[in-house]
């Protein structure tokens, strides 16, 4: 009786942090949304230094109404710095994706990062892979292919950013499995915004004017227009993002660090289906049925290694969340 009782109170915990998955997902997908509403007023770096900016505060007010201490001091300064760099341009391709793909066509490329990450950790963390978690990132890769569609003789090679942004992240993500041996999520965190904020006000001085803005397409003027050329407009939903974000975070953060990470990290998955519905409701986009395709091959490889880590108990994936 006492067993069955602890099952039940364990799969009640575990429900509320589903729930906190989900809520947390559908805020990202939202978040992603206010990107295409304000790319073509905003500059990519500004949106990116206020989201962090704005993150930043709201986090530290919290860890500061929590009481909780941060040591300030790495013990892997430059594996940290690589970390972060890798983190901070791995979003800025995903950011710069949204201003021509499609919510749904963006998130479902990016959930490729498990693949690299299994991969990775074959190769510099000496993690077994089996033939069976093999033939699962196979099977996602080619539910990339299909979500791709690629005719090589027109082919953009742009949608391929949200890729490139899975491939940053994954190693970021490989080099915090090392790191995280010493420092805690907290010094990870103060480091990243940190070295963000730092890396978004170097950007302002060189090109922060727009003086390199000479481009018609828009995302090129995503990329380059000059910083708070649109204040009126444009803050009002970097303000937002800013706010998002936080709450994000902490939903996420307390589904990790309170519940069973191996369930909770499969509804991350429902970020897809999140940015299917924004996607349809606030910009009128419909995926294809090749997409649904490809998406369903995506998630299905993916929630495969994640089972296969669980049964292998090596938690390649597992501890920390996918979108931060």
């Amino acid at each position: 009786f006492i067993s069955k009782r602890l099952n039940f109170m364990n799969e009640e915990n575990n429900s509320k942090g589903i729930i906190l998955v989900l809520v947390s997902m559908a805020l990202f997908s939202f978040q992603d949304a206010l990107i295409k509403f304000v790319f073509e007023k905003a500059a990519l770096y500004e949106i990116y230094f206020g989201r962090v900016f704005i993150a930043s505060i709201i986090l530290g007010t919290y860890l500061f109404i929590k009481k909780q201490k941060i040591k300030l001091k790495t013990e892997y300064p430059f594996l940290t710095a690589i970390r972060v760099l890798l983190h901070f341009f791995a979003f800025s391709f995903f950011f710069i994706s949204l201003t021509y793909m499609s919510l749904a066509m963006a998130n479902a490329l990016f959930f490729s990062s498990p693949f690299f990450i299994s991969i990775f950790a074959k190769f510099f963390l000496n993690e077994q892979i089996g033939i069976r978690r093999w033939s699962a990132i196979f099977l996602g890769f080619i539910g990339i292919y299909i979500v791709l569609n690629p005719d090589f003789s027109e082919f953009e090679y742009k949608n391929l950013l949200p890729v490139l942004c899975a491939f940053f992240y994954a190693i970021s993500m490989t080099i915090t499995k090392i790191t995280s041996d010493k420092d805690n999520l907290y010094t990870q965190l103060f480091y990243f915004y940190t070295l963000a904020i730092g890396l978004c006000l170097i950007i302002f001085i060189f090109f922060g004017s727009g003086e390199f803005n000479k481009y018609n397409d828009p995302t090129m003027q995503f990329i380059f227009r000059e910083w708070f050329s649109n204040t009126t407009y444009a803050w009002k939903y970097i303000l937002i993002m800013g706010a998002t974000a936080s709450i994000s975070f902490v939903c996420i953060f307390k589904a990790y660090s309170s519940y069973s990470p191996s369930v909770v990290s499969l509804f991350e998955y429902s970020l897809i289906i999140w940015s299917i519905i924004v996607g349809y409701l606030l910009f009128s986009e419909i995926p294809t049925l090749r997409t649904f395709i490809g998406i369903s091959l995506i998630i299905s490889a993916g929630i495969y290694i994640f089972v296969r880590e669980r049964v292998r108990k090596q938690d390649i994936t597992l501890k920390f969340p996918k979108r931060r």
